[in-house]
Formats: structure tokens, C-alpha cells, sequence
């Protein structure tokens, strides 16, 4: 993983509110570069080990309802560029025109499998194809749908400098997002000024603090909150 010359990043990163952090990552080029490699190996691994329960997964998707097995939406990922993300579909088809990007509690258009992939997070796994070609890493800022990048203040973009992620610091805080937004009028208007702020809020840390090591914690935090544990 390469970070690019200042000069070489796109104009709206090119701030002062961004250079804080991307000063921050020249300083960890080596680390950066090992985050890239164990990415790629344990990707490749990982998809070796799984594809057989990752079928199973597809046709227990097909069996439950119409529809692809996949879902492709448009994210955002590094230096802002535009990745369509791979996830098991768990929700019935065409959900994202019926309803917000973000997902409610109890939302309506969660199928049953769905709901099973989603709490154990398998939904998930797919992401690994988006980690073997460099849209993400395991451990990153969640990538976000395009509006809501839309959305970032000239700090939050700081988060673009390095690949959104499969999980973050973030994600185990706000694991129950969806439990937060249940009761709200306006969902998109709630996630965009009172929950994406406060996730930020970490994973700006995280680009600040970058270290290879604490992506291993991470993970293994992350591993721990799905089986149950409250942070």
C-alpha cells in the first residue's frame, strides 16, 4: 500500500485539515506496506478456507428469496474513487429503492437469512474479493454509500487516505447502529449529524494513530464483539 504524494491527491483532500493525517501516514510507509501484504495473504487464504460454506450461503440465499445473491452497491474508497462492494444480499430485492442506505432495526426489508448473516456478520465475507483487489482492507474506515461521502466535512475526508476497511474501531462501538436509528423520523438526516460524527471521531483516530499492530487488535476486537462481548 503506496501512499501518494501529496501533490498526486485529489484537490478536495488537498487541505490543511488533511495534511495533519497524511504527515501522520509519511511516517509509517513501512507499516502501511505491511498492512498491504498480510491483506493479500490472508485474503487469498481466507477465500481458500471458505468457499465451500460461501457457497452454501449463496444457495441458501437463492432458496430464500428473489433475487441475486450478491449485493453491489456503489462505495467510496480511497483518494474518494467510486468501488461497487461485494456482500451476500440480505435483504429482499431492489431494497436500496424502497427504503434509506442505512439500515433500521427490526427494517422490514431484512430477509430471514438475512437476518442470520447480518448478526453474525457472514454477510461480510464476500468483502474479502474487495480486499484481494486493493477497494479495501481488512481493518478500515466502513465504506460509505456516496451520499453520505457527499456528506464529510474537509477533516472526514482524511479518512480517504488509506482503504475502507471490513471492520474498524468504529464499527464494533456502533454495532448496533441499526438499533439507533429505529426510532428516528429522518433516517438519513440522524446518521449524517448525530451518528456519523461520532463514528468519525474514531476513525480519524485511526488514521492519526495508524499502526499495523493496532489493526491485529482490531480485529481480534472485532472477532470478540461478534460473539458478544460490549465495548
Amino acid at each position: 500500500m503506496r501512499l501518494r504524494k501529496w501533490e498526486d491527491i485529489p484537490e478536495f483532500m488537498r487541505c490543511d485539515e488533511v495534511k495533519l493525517y497524511y504527515e501522520a501516514l509519511t511516517h509509517k510507509r513501512v507499516q502501511l506496506f505491511c498492512k498491504r501484504l498480510f491483506d493479500i495473504v490472508i485474503a487469498i487464504i481466507l477465500l481458500v478456507i471458505l468457499a465451500i460454506p460461501m457457497l452454501i450461503i449463496a444457495i441458501m440465499i437463492k432458496l430464500d428469496s428473489k433475487g441475486p445473491v450478491f449485493y453491489r452497491q456503489e462505495r467510496v474508497t480511497t483518494y474518494g474513487r467510486h468501488f461497487r462492494i461485494h456482500k451476500f444480499r440480505t435483504m429482499v430485492k431492489d431494497a436500496d429503492k424502497i427504503g434509506t442506505a442505512v439500515t433500521v432495526g427490526g427494517d422490514a426489508r431484512i430477509t430471514k437469512v438475512g437476518s442470520k448473516l447480518r448478526n453474525l456478520r457472514l454477510d461480510e465475507m464476500p468483502q474479502l474479493i474487495d480486499v484481494l483487489i486493493g477497494d479495501m482492507s481488512f481493518v478500515g474506515t466502513r465504506p460509505e454509500a456516496v451520499k453520505y461521502v457527499d456528506a464529510y466535512t474537509k477533516e472526514m475526508n482524511a479518512t480517504l487516505l488509506l482503504p475502507a476497511g471490513i471492520t474498524s474501531e468504529a464499527s464494533i462501538r456502533y454495532k448496533d447502529e441499526a438499533k439507533l436509528l429505529d426510532e428516528a423520523d429522518d433516517v438519513d438526516k440522524v446518521y449524517i449529524e448525530e451518528i456519523l460524527p461520532a463514528k468519525m471521531k474514531y476513525n480519524l483516530d485511526s488514521i492519526k494513530f495508524f499502526s499495523f499492530g493496532g489493526d491485529i487488535v482490531t480485529m481480534f476486537r472485532t472477532v470478540a464483539a461478534v460473539l458478544g462481548k460490549e465495548y
